[in-house]
C-alpha cells in the first residue's frame, strides 16, 4: 500500500505565521521554513519575539480561526483520499491545528505540540521526534507501506527525497534550483496527476 503523504502550509492552506505577522503588525514572524531550514532555530526565533511583544496562544489562534484553506485544497485533498490513505505530516502544533482540519474535512495529522503556561504564554515546544517528517515516512516504510509525498519548503525534502516518489509544490525558486531532480508543480490538477500515477503504477 501508497499512503501519501502532505504537508500542511504552503500546500493546503497559508502559512499560519505568515498570517499572523500581517495581523500583528510583526514582519519578522513572516520567516518560514521556506527561509530557514533549521526548525529549532526558526520556533526559537519565533517565541523571543512573541515574548518581546507580550502575545501568546489565544492571539495566534484568533488569526487560525479566520485561515481558510487554499481554493482548492479542500477537493484536492478529497480526491486523494478517494485513491488511498492520506496523512498530513506537518511541523505545526495540535493547537494550531484543529480550526484548519475542520475546515479540510478532518483528515489525519501528525504533527506537534506547543508548551503552554497558565498565563497563555507560549514557553516552548515539542516535537514528535527528531528530523519529524523524514522519521515518520521511514516509520511507515518499516510498517510495510511505501510512501508518496509532496510539500514546499525545506523541511520537507526528507520525506520527499524519502519517499517512492516525491514532489515540490509552490516552492520557492530557490528550493527548485538547488533540487533540480524533484518535480515541481504550481497547481492541484498537476499535482493530482503527478500522484495518481504513482497510485495507479
Amino acid at each position: 500500500m501508497i499512503i501519501t503523504c502532505l504537508d500542511l502550509e504552503g500546500v493546503l492552506v497559508p502559512e499560519i505565521w505568515v498570517a499572523f505577522a500581517e495581523e500583528a503588525g510583526i514582519p519578522e514572524l513572516t520567516r518560514t521554513t521556506r527561509d530557514e531550514p533549521d526548525y529549532d532555530k526558526l520556533m526559537t526565533f519565533r517565541l523571543n519575539v512573541l515574548r518581546e511583544h507580550g502575545l501568546g496562544l489565544a492571539q495566534i489562534q484568533e488569526t487560525i480561526e479566520r485561515i481558510d484553506p487554499f481554493p482548492g485544497a479542500r477537493e484536492f485533498l478529497d480526491g486523494l483520499r478517494e485513491m488511498g490513505q492520506v496523512i498530513i505530516i506537518s511541523d505545526t502544533f495540535i493547537q494550531f491545528a484543529k480550526p484548519l482540519m475542520r475546515k479540510l474535512g478532518w483528515p489525519t495529522i501528525f504533527c506537534n505540540e506547543l508548551i503552554v503556561g497558565d498565563d497563555g504564554m507560549i514557553d516552548g515546544f515539542r516535537m514528535r521526534c527528531d528530523q519529524t517528517k523524514l522519521t515518520t515516512v521511514r516509520a511507515l516504510h518499516s510498517c510495510g507501506f511505501q510512501t508518496v509525498a509532496a510539500g514546499d519548503s525545506y523541511n520537507d525534502l526528507g520525506m520527499i527525497e524519502a519517499s517512492l516518489a516525491g514532489f515540490l509544490f509552490r516552492s520557492t525558486d530557490e528550493i527548485k534550483r538547488e533540487h533540480p531532480d524533484v518535480q515541481a508543480f504550481e497547481n492541484y490538477d498537476d499535482l493530482m496527476a503527478a500522484i495518481s500515477a504513482v497510485l495507479q503504477d
